[in-house]
Parts: structure tokens; C-alpha cells; sequence
């Protein structure tokens, strides 16, 4: 089966590629990514925690973007879709990608009522299904829910395609399920969203070594109780070569490629950080 939802028709020229933009979003401690596609179709990725869902909607109207055309909800922890419902409150969305697990909360029943209300399309994930939304990119689910599995275990890892460039969007699932995608799938990435927040039961060695990615973006809250990231995460990290980048430190940061080259752009200035850590 694949996911298509309508895609747009344009021509362009061999040697003028458009840019793609990927925004990993300061939501504090959770996810959310906002990718903006060669042909210019949207796509938010989960969406923090509830009290984020402001300056989640603030970023996104910043950006002039005033319809998401596909959200994707990886998991249903709190985390990762409580801002979801003031983005479904404040901002269009043509469509909705869940797991189809239910889930205990108040803010799970406020995001599915959101959507209900809204009567905004709902379609459930499959592993090994492709996403359909821009012809210029390929985008798969190479993870998502199976029988008697935890939410973060069902969580939907994403493999994101642009000409030469590879991005791989780990949600919270662990390294069983690491080594389970590395078994089925060419995992090899520039860029890799580190999973589950850099904690102890996610990004195994032999995996990191398979993605070889040239970037490592973390997404954590620096005030966390639960020690994200771990040491071992980040001697992984430097022992595969990585450049780390973390919300924690660099707030948000935006990474632009044309299919080959890739940019990163974090909100606060590295060397600034460098300053601050020194004067405090």
C-alpha cells in the first residue's frame, strides 16, 4: 500500500534543483520536525509537549507557511503530540499519518477529537510503506506499530530521500528496532534525528557505524530529569565522526540541502554558546 496524497506538477531545470528545508524545532523536551519539500508541500513531524504548542504555531507562522499539508504523528506520548492540538486549533492541515495505537491521556483524546471535529483524513501507518506527497522526494515508513508493542517500540521511523541526500528520523524506537531496520534496510545517512532523545535504550554502536551520518541532531530539553543524553550516545557519536547538533544548545535549527549539499542552520550561534558556557 502506499500513502499519496495530492502532488503537485512543475518542471525545472536539470542543474537548479530547489531546496529542501528541514527544521528541527526547539519544542523542549520532545520531538517535532517541520520539512519543507523541494515543491514547497509541508510536513510537521510530531509536536512536543502541550505547553509548546504555542510557540510551535508561533514558528510556523514565522515561516509564512499557513497550511501543514501532512502531519505525522510518530507516537502517541505526550512528548511528541501534545503541541499537535494547538497546531490543529491555530493552522490548516490536509491530512493525518498516526500509528493507530490508542493511549491513556487527556491529551491523546484532545488530539484525536481535534482531528475527528476537524474532519481531517486519518490513515494508520504501515511499516515498508512509502509516503506519496512530493514527486522530487521519496519518504518511507521503515517502522510503526505491531502487535503488543510499547508506543515507543511502534514509534514510526522515517526514511527521507532527496537526490543524493539521506535523512533518517528515529522517534523513540529502541535498538531492537535498530537492528531490526539495519537487517531489511540500506540505513546509510548524511543526516540522522538521533531516537528517543539520546537516552540508554536507543542508538546501539553497530548501528550508528551503519548510518555513518555525517550530522547527529538531538532533541532534549537541557533542564530533563531523566539524563538525556546519555554519555555512551554521544561517545557513539564522536566515535562514528558525527557533527552534533542539540536543540538544548542551539535552540532550533534548520537544515537546508538541494540534494547534495547540505547546510545546518541553528537559531543561536554556536561560538556564542562557546561564550556563554565560558562566562558562566
Amino acid at each position: 500500500m502506499t500513502i499519496q496524497f495530492h502532488i503537485p506538477s512543475t518542471t525545472y531545470a536539470e542543474q537548479e534543483l530547489p531546496v529542501m528545508k528541514v527544521h528541527f524545532i526547539n519544542v523542549g523536551q520532545g520531538d517535532s520536525i517541520l520539512i519543507e519539500t523541494p515543491l514547497d508541500r509541508t510536513i510537521l513531524i510530531d509536536g512536543g509537549p502541550p505547553e509548546a504548542g504555542d510557540a510551535l504555531v508561533n514558528y510556523i507562522k514565522e515561516l509564512r507557511i499557513n497550511e501543514i499539508d501532512l502531519m505525522i504523528a510518530t507516537h502517541p506520548d505526550v512528548d511528541h503530540i501534545g503541541g499537535l492540538v494547538r497546531v490543529l486549533d491555530e493552522i490548516d492541515v490536509g491530512g493525518v499519518v498516526d500509528i493507530g495505537k490508542l493511549h491513556p491521556t487527556k491529551t491523546f483524546a484532545a488530539y484525536m477529537n481535534r482531528i475527528r471535529d476537524l474532519q481531517i483524513p486519518l490513515t494508520i501507518a504501515e511499516k515498508d510503506t512509502p509516503i506519496e506527497i512530493d514527486p522530487m522526494i521519496s519518504l518511507d515508513i521503515w517502522n510503526a506499530a505491531q502487535p503488543l508493542t510499547s508506543p515507543n517500540a511502534s514509534s514510526l521511523v522515517l526514511k527521507l530521500n532527496y537526490e543524493e541526500t539521506d535523512m533518517l528520523f528515529m522517534a523513540d524506537v529502541g535498538k531492537k528496532e535498530e537492528k531490526e531496520i539495519q537487517k531489511k534496510h540500506d540505513v546509510d545517512s548524511e543526516l540522522i534525528k538521533i531516537g528517543h532523545h539520546g537516552s540508554n535504550t536507543s542508538t546501539g554502536l553497530s548501528f550508528l557505524e551503519a548510518v555513518d551520518p555525517e550530522i547527529a541532531i538531538l532533541t532534549y530539553s537541557k533542564d530533563n530529569n531523566y539524563g538525556h543524553p546519555v554519555p555512551r550516545v554521544i561517545d557513539h557519536l564522536n566515535e562514528v565522526g558525527a557533527l552534533v547538533y542539540s536543540t538544548a544548545a542551539l535552540d532550533s535549527i534548520t537544515v537546508e540541502t538541494d540534494g547534495e549539499t547540505l547546510i545546518v542552520n541553528p537559531k543561536k550561534n554556536p561560538i556564542q554558546k562557546f561564550v556563554e558556557e565560558q562566562a558562566g
